[in-house]
């Protein structure tokens, strides 16, 4: 039997450097249960180093947290990834680490990318900038995340900038990829009267919270058994009935009016 799960799939911790500095694990997840989420994932930019701790607070109070990072490709577009295992994890780290190009973070000018623990205590630092693009394009990150067993997703595709249509006019209609997703500002049946071809994907969609009031504004309901990676790489492909609501938060928006 389905159940719905209310998930938020796109929030940046403290280590992103665009990151609100109150964005911690144990922050972050107590304000995602307040919000009444089930389910959230961490996506980075280019790390994926403050998924596991976020991920250990999560099942401590309750919230699945689903391992994930926001890679910024060869074309500047902005591409989530998900893993299910540490695993995964570790080698997507490895590849990240391998193809950020090794310039190192401006603090000043870009913010600090902060690796905190369950009590908010800092234990290391991402030297090199996170919001440079990885020197991979972007069919070889969908490429190295399917290798490894991971979903690939572009971000806010819609988005004027740092998407597929900012920076490469459109959505390739030969795109490879599990899903799209999409922000607050269009609906997944506008985007698919703009773009027919489209309509071969489901979509997601998410806060890409970065300050903390933030998290949970804008969410999906996931209609699956239960908390996995496994029922929600099902949802994303429309699997065994599985499916994905991304009009709840604006249902709830009308009714709450």
């Amino acid at each position: 039997m389905l159940s719905p799960f209310k998930a938020d799939l796109h929030i940046h911790t403290v280590l992103s450097p665009c990151g609100d500095l109150e964005m911690s694990p144990t922050a972050i997840v107590d304000r995602a249960l307040e919000r009444g989420l089930d389910m959230i994932a961490i996506t980075d930019h280019n790390t994926t180093r403050q998924v596991k701790v976020t991920q250990r607070v999560g099942k401590q109070k309750g919230l699945f947290v689903l391992g994930g990072v926001e890679v910024t490709s060869q074309e500047e577009a902005h591409c989530l990834c998900f893993f299910e295992t540490d695993a995964q994890l570790d080698a997507f780290q490895e590849f990240l680490d391998r193809h950020l190009p090794p310039i190192p973070n401006d603090e000043d000018r870009f913010g600090y990318q902060l690796i905190v623990d369950e009590n908010e205590e800092i234990v290391g630092e991402e030297q090199y900038h996170l919001l440079n693009a990885i020197d991979v394009d972007i069919d070889g990150i969908y490429d190295e995340a399917h290798r490894i067993g991971g979903l690939f997703v572009p971000a806010h595709v819609n988005k004027g900038t740092t998407s597929l249509t900012s920076q490469l006019g459109f959505v390739p209609p030969d795109l490879r990829a599990d899903g799209l997703e999409i922000n607050k500002f269009i609906t997944r049946d506008e985007i698919v009267k703009k773009f027919a071809y489209l309509k071969r994907f489901n979509f997601i969609t998410d806060s890409d919270a970065h300050f903390i009031n933030n998290v949970g504004d804008v969410y999906n309901i996931i209609y699956m058994e239960h908390r996995s990676f496994d029922e929600f790489a099902k949802a994303l492909r429309g699997e065994d009935g599985r499916w994905i609501d991304t009009m709840a938060f604006r249902d709830n928006k009308l009714r709450s009016a």
